[in-house]
């Protein structure tokens, strides 16, 4: 079983069509959508649900008012200035809140009680590739890192179960918490980068966080005939980074017009340049 990411230094490269058109092309996988915060492989896959299930995310406090003796421990303590003095005695505002349930275990007549927020979910689809395991955050939600490990624990899961070949994850942009938790443990990396400025800029950073984590790394130039000279920057700077670049895929406006359709470039033109380069690349991912 290898378990292929597929990662992008900033949003807007394109990563979940290229993932959406690996998809098409892989066998024997169970997909995985990473980018908990702001999902849209199911956009193009159209998943129908078999299972879904509770998220516990970060913890919210609040204060009992009938046991409050208002002795101010609470603002004292709190390093996020989250507890206010009110004309009703002492409340903690929700949106400051970190959940680090200090004022919890210091209040003296144990009149503060934190609750985990629920308002997460992660699912279980059937899709027209194969199973899919992705996830929806509430707005303003916490731990979206522990849940992008769930849901590759689920995959993994169902790849073990039904001796699947391939997970196929389709990772968040940048190098943050869920970047991190998407590269653990993660066989190989595909970098889908912009040939632009800020495009190589994020890639490098993404590149540097790869490395640290000794995963396998490999790239494709998306829109790679919008700046063919920075195109070419960018190969090169690839081979100075030693990363190999498997392919280079033009800008075609029928990836939207496939978007639009819920469909792959791989469904919507499969006899198109840019369809045959990524048969090409998922070839090269598995060489």
């Amino acid at each position: 079983m290898v378990e292929i990411t597929v990662l992008s230094g900033k949003g807007g490269t394109g990563k979940t069509s290229i993932t959406a058109a690996l998809a098409a092309v892989a066998e024997n996988a169970v997909l995985c959508d990473n980018d908990v915060d702001a999902a849209d492989l199911h956009l193009i896959l159209t998943p129908k649900i078999i299972h879904s299930d509770q998220f516990a995310a970060g913890w919210q406090a609040s204060i009992n008012y009938e046991e409050c003796i208002q002795c101010g421990r609470c603002q004292e303590l709190c390093r996020f200035g989250a507890v206010h003095q009110t004309n009703n005695g002492y409340e903690i505002n929700p949106f400051q809140c970190e959940g680090c349930r200090l004022c919890e275990r210091e209040c003296p007549v144990q009149a503060i009680t934190s609750k985990q927020s629920t308002n997460n979910s992660w699912y279980i689809s059937n899709t027209r590739f194969g199973k899919m395991v992705h996830a929806k955050m509430g707005p303003g939600e916490e731990n979206s890192g522990k849940l992008v490990s769930l849901v590759r624990s689920e995959s993994k899961k169902i790849a073990q179960k039904e001796k699947l070949n391939y997970i196929i994850n389709d990772g968040p942009p940048g190098i943050g918490c869920t970047a991190i938790s998407s590269l653990t443990g993660t066989d190989k990396v595909l970098i889908v980068i912009e040939p632009t400025i800020s495009g190589w800029h994020d890639a490098k950073r993404l590149i540097q966080l790869i490395r640290k984590f000794g995963v396998r790394c490999y790239a494709v130039i998306n829109k790679s005939d919008l700046n063919l000279e920075f195109t070419e920057q960018v190969t090169n700077n690839l081979k100075e980074e030693q990363v190999p670049l498997l392919g280079e895929i033009t800008f075609d406006e029928r990836f939207v017009e496939a978007a639009i359709r819920n469909e792959t470039i791989i469904e919507y033109a499969p006899n198109s340049e840019n369809a045959q380069k990524i048969k090409e690349i998922w070839t090269q991912l598995n060489n």
